[in-house]
């Protein structure tokens, strides 16, 4: 296993839509395991394989509310079969835009489809948490980031702020 580095704004391959996984062999399991260490160190709750630079459909996360305990789970060529009307609010973050939340509207629930590592389909009702964190994930996996949902003007800001900074690193 091995820690990954995370790819951030304003990297181009965010925007990338990913390749399903055709197999699952030892390196997508490989993969999985990676970004469970990654995720675990960043520290995060969800991490999409694009995310460490890797254009699969493959997205980890762990939910576990309390400290000390964990409940990995893989998500494999993901797809959100289908969406409530009904709509929630939840402060987002993510990986790849360090150290900025803001407030984002998505359905409230979602009906999931995906493989696990052993190759067995599943679908699944995601609410409250998991179905904010699954349309996250799900969403880079199409090249989009949360600050897509935003208004112009924010999402402007925090691309020059990030391009700012990469400009600034890389000299």
């Amino acid at each position: 296993m091995a820690i990954r580095e995370i790819i951030s704004i304003p990297d181009k391959r965010l925007r990338r839509v990913s390749e399903p996984v055709e197999k699952i062999t030892s390196e997508v399991r490989a993969l999985a395991e990676d970004m469970f260490e990654t995720m675990y160190d960043a520290p995060g709750i969800g991490l999409a394989a694009i995310q460490v630079a890797v254009p699969l459909r493959l997205i980890t996360m762990d939910l576990a509310k309390k400290e000390g305990e964990s409940a990995p789970r893989v998500f494999i060529n993901p797809e959100i079969l289908s969406k409530s009307e009904d709509i929630a609010v939840y402060e987002e973050g993510c990986l790849s835009i360090p150290e900025y939340y803001e407030e984002v509207e998505r359905p409230a629930s979602v009906r999931v489809r995906f493989m696990d590592l052993e190759g067995e389909v599943h679908e699944e009702d995601a609410e409250g948490l998991f179905a904010t964190c699954i349309q996250h994930e799900i969403d880079h996996l199409n090249g989009v980031l949360f600050i897509d949902y935003l208004s112009k003007l924010k999402r402007d800001r925090v691309m020059k702020k990030f391009t700012k900074a990469a400009k600034l690193a890389a000299k």
